[in-house]
């Protein structure tokens, strides 16, 4: 079994989760540890679809983005993840006040590596399984890509 990372790194990780586009989809990060991380987002009426269910384009981004960071916790300081692709199955609508994805490394390559994200959905205390993802992503060395400021 291969170590947990540091809390050096699990507070950075934490951090830089909820950048961008994901501070705005208001998803946080809960737990960290090596190839493993977990996120979770308190529903708003903004998450919903025209029927009231949580979008599964919330569902999809919470999928791709948390696998992405459960890539983050195999790989050093130097390295960016980049999503490659990804597939999700939709297994039912959404409808509760919180979502929890939970995605773990499955495949720790040098290059790519492959997460799974479990998304749950959080109704009345009870946790349902609503979508589960396979994303495959690239280890990149930072100086080979311009991240944009």
């Amino acid at each position: 079994m291969k170590a947990d990372i540091s809390e050096e790194r699990r507070a950075f990780l934490k951090t830089d989760f909820s950048r961008g586009f994901i501070r705005y989809c208001r998803f946080e990060a809960e737990k960290i540890g090596r190839g493993y991380f977990q996120s979770k987002v308190t529903i708003k009426k903004d998450h919903l679809q025209q029927d009231g269910f949580i979008h599964a384009g919330v569902m999809a981004a919470m999928a791709d983005h948390t696998a992405g960071y459960a890539a983050f916790t195999v790989v050093s300081e130097r390295i960016q993840i980049l999503t490659v692709e990804f597939k999700i199955n939709f297994l039912k609508p959404a409808s509760g006040d919180t979502l929890i994805c939970r995605a773990t490394v499955i495949r720790e390559g040098k290059q790519l590596i492959v997460s799974e994200s479990e998304v749950f959905d959080i109704k009345k205390g009870a946790e349902n399984l609503v979508a589960k993802a396979l994303v495959t992503l690239m280890a990149v060395p930072k100086e080979k890509i311009a991240i944009p400021k």
